[in-house]
């Protein structure tokens, strides 16, 4: 480890360490829940967002760590610009806009909000929101000094435009979509090919507008013999489950777990394809304890005329194949079958006295939440395709997911534990129940709107991202309380993705990576361990945010280590998260990442710092600030700064570290 001299203007790396959830019910008193079936999802990788729903629906609501850094940050910065104007909960606007939502709320409630954010915050947090890159300091010092009362609208439509926009939300809903290789839970293998086929579908899916219904249509609907070159079918065949009963019921109830989940925001219809709701979901979700397994496996049956076929390039080698997905194929032509003793989900065992071929015997498709069946000759696929992006929730659970992502908890959260008996403000659930969201009216608005819009993610997001309400600020002077956290009063800070913060060092250190291609000529970009051109067939890419999914490996062996301790995922059992680790404040001290991108002699130096050394050393403080943190630095950070420099007698090594301690400011690794 190189010893450093500490430029003391960073506080607060210990933020990066908090991670815990912390529930709280009025008294602050903690909150257990018990559960009676082991195979719910209590006890998989979806127990920490199962178990937050279900407080939630007891009236016990989460302090999240983001909370509590939001004031953090914010005091460790020590740094409020001028020209922030005050709100208060009684402005007047825009009928069914959000913001009328959300200050009625505020009114309602007596809250008084923070103030709008400020131009150098904007600008630094809506370039990150919507492309993943920090802004460059041209364009942060263009945006500060126009006088454009039009500015923010014009600089959003501007970032909406960007490609960098089609490689942040190709990563959004490659996540969502959970696009990788390998799934370790369940022994599924795309290959790179598949892999990269699916990721080129949502890529040009983004660069198209594509409307959201239409691709979810066809995720859902494709069929094809290769998933190496139709990139849609890798979705579906994600529910394949390798091991369990050979009637493929184990894999129809994951592809239908898997719609319900992604699409319709319902983790709960997984648990209901393992047992009746009444008893396992009472108290947890009004919906789901009222509904039964049958009525899931009648939702499952849509897909019981497809199984991925695995299609071999060569008989000598079984391990290198393909996917086929289509229809009625190798014996798979009736609906769901109540035939399997085995497997991964409880037996699923027809009434008392029905035979095997009798009716009772099968169990024909319906959509769950209407009873919609499929017409005459209608494929059953495109059928469901149809329920879904018809159901009016589909575009509820779509709205919410892109909520949740911009403000850091979604108006129903965790954003797929949607209790759909719970939604209507018109009708409300008896009580103990609740409404669930935090604000259905604003959910139904942005819904309608985005339907409306003819399902476009782009419209829905220059909604949210224009409106007052995204807009203020993540600072409160007052007294917070945290029963206003459900009501978007301020902004809640986000912790940089594992891409976001290696690219921010990567553009604002001008060092780009590269690496010797396939005829040893170096070019830049990384080479991706066993992602290559000549194994996966995708290219060197330069920015983390292009990589084809969260555990594509650059070759180098320093970028991906260093991404992982951000907490990436894997696309599988592990989402992405927010929690911080030591391992993050250390690799941001110590990692050859970093490192690399100090250097100001030998091979590979850093433009920063090289192309800065001969400004004075006031202008070289404010350009160091302005490059990686996208503001100036506050008077005292100014003189701590120009202390070390003129109190060295090794400049370029005082400029060096001095960098290096603005990387570990705890702003950096934030988005406020």
């Amino acid at each position: 480890m190189k010893t450093r001299k500490v430029v003391p203007i960073f506080g607060g790396i210990a933020l990066l360490v908090c991670s815990s959830l912390v529930y709280s019910r009025g008294g602050g008193q903690d909150e257990q829940l018990t559960i009676d079936h082991s195979n719910c999802s209590y006890f998989g990788a979806d127990r920490d967002k199962v178990t937050e729903a279900s407080l939630r629906a007891k009236g016990v609501y989460r302090s999240h760590v983001l909370s509590t850094l939001t004031s953090e940050v914010q005091r460790a910065m020590n740094y409020v610009p001028p020209g922030s104007p005050t709100y208060t909960f009684d402005q007047s606007h825009a009928a069914g806009s959000i913001d009328a939502y959300i200050y009625a709320d505020f009114k309602t409630n007596n809250i008084t909000p923070a103030p709008m954010t400020t131009d150098w915050e904007f600008v630094r947090r809506v370039t990150l929101d919507l492309t993943g890159r920090i802004p460059t300091p041209q364009a942060v010092l263009a945006f500060v000094a126009s006088t454009d009362p039009n500015k923010r609208a014009t600089y959003i439509d501007q970032m909406l435009a960007a490609p960098e926009w089609v490689d942040k939300w190709t990563m959004f809903y490659g996540d969502l979509f959970k696009n990788t290789v390998t799934y370790n839970t369940t022994g599924l293998d795309r290959f790179a090919q598949g892999r990269n086929a699916f990721y080129q579908y949502i890529h040009d899916s983004m660069a198209a507008d594509k409307p959201y219904n239409q691709i979810v249509s066809d995720l859902i609907s494709s069929s094809n013999t290769d998933s190496y070159t139709n990139g849609p079918i890798n979705w579906l065949v994600g529910g394949y489950i390798s091991t369990g009963p050979g009637s493929g019921q184990d894999t129809f109830d994951q592809m239908t777990a898997n719609v319900a989940d992604t699409f319709l925001g319902n983790t709960y219809v997984n648990c209901l394809l393992c047992h009746n709701g009444a008893g396992h979901l009472t108290g947890i979700n009004l919906w789901g304890s009222q509904t039964t397994r049958y009525q899931a496996w009648q939702l499952s049956s849509f897909v019981s005329h497809t199984m991925p076929a695995r299609v071999n390039y060569d008989s000598t080698n079984t391990n290198n194949y393909y996917w086929s997905l289509a229809d009625n194929t190798k014996g798979f032509t009736t609906d769901y079958a109540l035939n399997t003793t085995s497997g991964n989900r409880p037996s699923r065992v027809a009434p008392a006295g029905c035979k095997s071929g009798q009716p009772c015997w099968y169990v024909p498709p319906q959509y769950i939440f209407t009873g919609n069946t499929p017409t005459s000759g209608e494929a059953y696929r495109t059928a469901l395709a149809a329920d879904v992006t018809g159901d009016f929730q589909f575009a509820r659970a779509a709205v919410n997911y892109l909520w949740a992502y911009f403000f850091g908890q979604g108006i129903v959260d965790p954003p797929d534990t949607f209790d759909p008996a719970r939604l209507d403000p018109n009708n409300p659930p008896p009580a103990p129940w609740t409404l669930q969201p935090t604000n259905a009216n604003l959910l139904n608005a942005l819904a309608t709107h985005f339907v409306q819009n003819g399902f476009d993610v782009k419209a829905t997001m220059r909604e949210i991202v224009n409106s007052q309400t995204y807009q203020l600020s993540s600072r409160y002077s007052g007294t917070w309380n945290v029963a206003w956290d459900n009501y978007f009063a301020r902004k809640n800070v986000r912790r940089l993705w594992s891409e976001e913060v290696h690219d921010a060092v990567t553009l604002s250190s001008g060092l780009f990576p590269s690496a010797k291609n396939a005829s040893g000529v170096v070019v830049p970009g990384y080479t991706m361990t066993g992602f290559t051109d000549a194994t996966g067939g995708y290219p060197q890419v330069v920015w983390a945010m292009q990589l084809p999914d969260v555990v594509a490996a650059p070759g180098d062996g320093v970028a991906s280590p260093f991404m992982d301790t951000f907490l990436r995922g894997n696309r599988d059992d592990q989402p992405r998260k927010q929690d911080g680790s030591i391992l993050q404040a250390l690799n941001l001290m110590n990692s050859s990442f970093v490192e690399a991108r100090l250097a100001y002699t030998g091979s590979a130096t850093s433009p920063l710092i090289v192309n800065n050394l001969n400004q004075t050393n006031a202008n070289l403080v404010n350009t160091l600030f302005l490059a990686i943190l996208s503001r100036y630095p506050t008077t005292q950070e100014t003189t701590t700064a120009l202390a070390s420099i003129t109190g060295s007698s090794n400049r370029s090594q005082a400029v060096q570290d001095l960098v290096w301690s603005i990387y570990n400011k705890v702003d950096f690794v934030f988005n406020y």
